[in-house]
């Protein structure tokens, strides 16, 4: 896939993904993606965990009737289904699920506590796909169903380990895609495994590569550029096919 002239995602026709379902948006890149949407024109309805005000509620404040916010823990499957529930008369043309989690602190498999191994997994692999399993009838047969990865998913990649736990994480979400778009092969929609890059955020640290403007609106239009594309495709930011 071309990787030159993505631009920012204002310029895309908001046609293309006119309403956009974003699983996790209070806060980091979730609510980046919610913001670069809205100031494209589109729709969002968009979760955040808990009760308290967060950045997406200041974000829908100044884009009245283009946000509606919903609570969701993804690692609850009462509350999937309750939001599932919410929704079915609705349709989307795009469900990006971005809850993720790193385990602190850092050390390898063996110094991870099964609490805290247990909790990544449960958070990264396993919810993101309980989600799209409950909520894929409200994504048009043509519409495109999306999960923030990682590049650190990668197994051909990981030469430097580190960050174990978490890396296995993302490589499990990824299998767990796989098997997923196997079930599903033939249908006619795009699904994604997006890696947005090492960006700055309360995640990924000050002292990341990347800035969350540099990331994010190359993220929506690679997005936007695989709408049309059934399979599966493991990408970066740039569109740039990433090893598995």
């Amino acid at each position: 896939m071309s990787t030159t002239n993505l631009g920012s995602s204002s310029d895309s026709q908001p046609a293309t993904a006119g309403r956009v379902l974003l699983i996790g948006a209070s806060r980091g890149l979730g609510l980046a993606l919610a913001r670069e949407w809205v100031q494209g024109g589109r729709q969002v309805v968009a979760t955040v965990r808990g009760p308290g005000r967060t950045g997406l509620h200041d974000l829908a404040d100044a884009h009245p009737g283009q946000i509606e916010i919903e609570a969701l823990d993804v690692t609850e499957p009462e509350q999937i289904a309750a939001l599932n529930g919410r929704l079915t008369d609705r349709t989307f043309d795009l469900l990006f699920v971005n809850a993720g989690v790193t385990n602190q602190p850092e050390g390898t498999v063996a110094q991870t506590s099964t609490e805290e191994f247990v909790r990544v997994m449960v958070t990264n692999a396993l919810s993101p796909l309980r989600v799209i399993e409950a909520l894929q009838d409200r994504v048009e047969p043509a519409g495109t169903i999306a999960v923030m990865s990682s590049g650190q998913g990668s197994v051909a990649n990981n030469e430097h380990g580190g960050h174990e736990v978490y890396r296995g994480s993302k490589a499990a979400l990824n299998t767990f895609m796989r098997s997923y778009a196997a079930r599903h092969r033939g249908e006619g929609r795009p699904l994604v495994l997006m890696a947005p890059g090492w960006v700055r955020t309360d995640m990924g640290g000050p002292d990341a590569r990347l800035g969350i403007d540099e990331s994010i609106p190359n993220v929506v239009r690679t997005l936007d550029t695989l709408r049309g594309t059934p399979g599966l495709h493991y990408v970066d930011y740039l569109g740039r096919t990433v090893a598995w």
